[in-house]
């Protein structure tokens, strides 16, 4: 059997790959990688008519198989053999995989592949609910609680897999995953804005500090380290803002600087909002 997996939701054309390994007792040995930016289909399907030396199984990866989408900017040689190989009952399974939201229906090669193979869709789901469900296997979580995860983390499955690992792990003695839990173990996904971090700092705005602090943290990042970089920032808006006031132009200050324009451009917009002392 022939696969077609395609979509944008990597995580779970990875996760239909494993499960297809391990439905067809796949061996690691037996498994090969190829990708259609890089090599032929020729090269493809002369592996895919080897015999395996090590098992029955054979498995093979295609990446970036773009021969079965719309936009195909590359012309694709001897596909006349792909299809010839499709047709007849071969040992050897290969996973097409294209990481494009659509494939044309209406190609030679995506109709036979349908038809002689099976074609699955991984695009982003606008109910996600159901599938973080099924992660925590036999753990027991509410509804509630999965939309918090879920609101916390936001919607890229890899990055919900991950918390939902954790959790697991932290609560493998008794299998029930609280509200306190989610909040205590999972990282908050937040575009940390260490300008806000400081003006919080500056302006006793205990709350939302701490917040952001707690972030860092749960993001690996040690303390003094914290605390470098608030400092590095003080400096950057103190020294880019008296040097604005001066009279010189943000590509001057960079240079000056010795660094990135955007940084700077930031640092002297945060900077007005502080007097030199």
């Amino acid at each position: 059997m022939n696969y077609l997996l395609y979509g944008k939701e990597s995580f779970l054309i990875d996760k239909e790959i494993k499960n297809i390994i391990n439905k067809n007792n796949i061996d690691e040995l037996n498994i090969s990688k190829y990708d259609l930016e890089v090599n032929t289909l020729n090269e493809i399907l002369e592996d895919a008519n080897t015999i395996s030396l090590f098992s029955d199984n054979k498995l093979i990866i295609v990446e970036n198989s773009f021969i079965f989408n719309r936009v195909q900017n590359k012309k694709i040689d001897n596909i006349e053999n792909l299809e010839n190989y499709l047709k007849n009952k071969n040992d050897t399974i290969i996973i097409f995989v294209d990481n494009n939201e659509k494939i044309d229906s209406t190609k030679k090669i995506v109709k036979l592949i349908k038809e002689k193979g099976i074609i699955k869709e991984f695009n982003p789901l606008k109910n996600i609910n159901s599938t973080v469900k099924t992660m925590f296997d036999d753990y027991k979580i509410t509804d509630n609680n999965i939309n918090l995860l879920i609101n916390r983390v936001g919607n890229n499955l890899e990055l919900i897999y991950q918390e939902v690992e954790k959790l697991k792990i932290y609560k493998i003695t008794d299998k029930n995953i609280f509200k306190e839990d989610i909040e205590n173990i999972t990282v908050e996904n937040i575009n940390i804005d260490i300008f806000k971090f400081v003006d919080d700092i500056i302006n006793k705005n205990k709350k939302e500090a701490i917040k952001t602090y707690k972030e860092l943290l749960k993001l690996n990042e040690e303390p003094i380290k914290i605390v470098a970089l608030l400092a590095s920032k003080f400096r950057l808006m103190y020294q880019a803002s008296k040097l604005a006031k001066k009279g010189y132009t943000e590509d001057q200050i960079s240079e000056i600087l010795n660094m990135h324009k955007y940084p700077v451009h930031l640092a002297i917009i945060a900077g007005y909002k502080y007097n030199p002392k």
